[in-house]
């Protein structure tokens, strides 16, 4: 797999993934073994962006009932991979707190109805068991839902396992290398990566935060996928908090934390601010707004903020991933609008979209989502 712009990009590709973040990756991973692949990724280095800033879970409420197939069809995958993709497992085990105040148990009822027909394991836990879970909890967060099978993500090693299995299946990647310009020419697409020109069948939109800018650059209509900044700071805690502590998140969406090490975490207020795609930075007003949201929370003094980061989340206009082809623009597809799912989805999503552009369909779990509600056609 090449990397870097000091060697020659080939003359033609048959797929052409614009990105090579979790998105363009695990595509890349599923369709290497079918079709010839380039991955082009503007970045240094792939996964700079969202991909690289991920405080990554597998929790399958989030996102909502519209994204929970997606989650549950990639947990196998996650857990358990083959052995010629990984030597072991992306998950570690975390457990999930959904909590409200009192005056919100009818939004945490809501919330556990919302997954009634979707097999989730989630149940209604009592203030004793919240208090257990999360010591020095205060009294009125006395409502929650328990997630058990909810599970940190090696995001790193999933990303470079993707990497990896694409450049066996003979896929190759330049970095430092963006989209610069297309033609639609009578084979497919007239490509100007950089200062050089390439051909390609089919190309694909994985650019996160700048998939709207590509899709127009393609001559396809933007979308709206819609970048959001989010902010994480890792805390040094005054009081010896585990590190298995859940990842406890707020049902009305105002903050989540989870155990980094033993008197550590990581605390998000749960951000979505508007951005243009850019290299996101953390606001001070954003740490600030974070750490009273704890403290509202739970008794813990902070000691200090040893980190602190922020990154793109890109959403479609209703919240859910969009892959497939264009309604319009013949041999363009999105996979696109990952927001913070995108990890978590990746297996399904780099599967089920590389059946679409010739792979075979994906067994099991996987081969049974229906990805109707995932294709751009939604938006005509």
């Amino acid at each position: 797999m090449r990397r870097g712009m000091n060697a020659a990009l080939p003359s033609s590709t048959d797929v052409l993934i614009v990105g090579a973040g979790i998105a363009g990756a695990s595509l890349a991973a599923a369709l290497a073994p079918h079709r010839a692949v380039l991955m082009i990724e503007a970045e240094d280095a792939p996964g700079y962006h969202a991909t690289g800033r991920s405080a990554a879970f597998w929790h399958e409420t989030y996102g909502g009932p519209a994204v929970q197939p997606l989650s549950a069809a990639s947990f196998d995958m996650l857990r358990s991979p083959p052995a010629d993709f990984s030597e072991r497992g992306f998950l570690a085990p975390r457990t999930a707190l959904n909590i409200g105040r009192g005056s919100e148990a009818a939004s945490v009822d809501a919330f556990v109805a919302s997954f009634a027909t979707k097999e989730v394991d989630i149940h209604r836990v009592s203030p004793a068991e919240i208090a257990r879970m999360v010591p020095g909890i205060r009294a009125e967060w006395s409502e929650a839902a328990y997630e058990g099978a909810c599970s940190d993500i090696d995001v790193g090693a999933l990303h470079a396992a993707y990497l990896h299995a694409a450049a066996r299946a003979g896929a190759m990647l330049a970095t430092r290398a963006p989209l610069t310009g297309t033609r639609r020419t009578g084979q497919g697409w007239e490509v100007r990566v950089g200062a050089d020109t390439i051909n390609a069948n089919i190309i694909v939109n994985a650019a996160g935060a700048w998939a709207d800018a590509v899709a127009a650059m393609c001559g396809a209509a933007p979308l709206g996928i819609q970048p959001l900044r989010r902010t994480v700071v890792q805390l040094r805690l005054g009081v010896p908090v585990p590190a298995s502590l859940p990842l406890v998140v707020h049902v009305g969406g105002s903050f989540y934390f989870k155990g980094e090490s033993e008197g550590r975490i990581w605390l998000s207020p749960h951000d979505e601010t508007p951005s243009e795609p850019c290299d996101a930075a953390p606001e001070e007003m954003d740490v600030a707004i974070a750490i009273d949201r704890l403290q509202q929370v739970v008794d813990w003094p902070v000691a200090a903020v040893e980190r602190k980061w922020a990154g793109l989340r890109s959403f479609a206009p209703d919240r859910a991933p969009v892959f497939g082809a264009d309604a319009d623009v013949p041999d363009f597809f999105w996979c696109a609008g990952q927001g913070g799912f995108g990890i978590q989805t990746s297996p399904a999503m780099g599967a089920l979209l590389a059946a679409q552009l010739g792979a075979p369909m994906p067994k099991g779990a996987i081969g049974a989502v229906d990805t109707a509600p995932f294709a751009p056609s939604r938006f005509v």
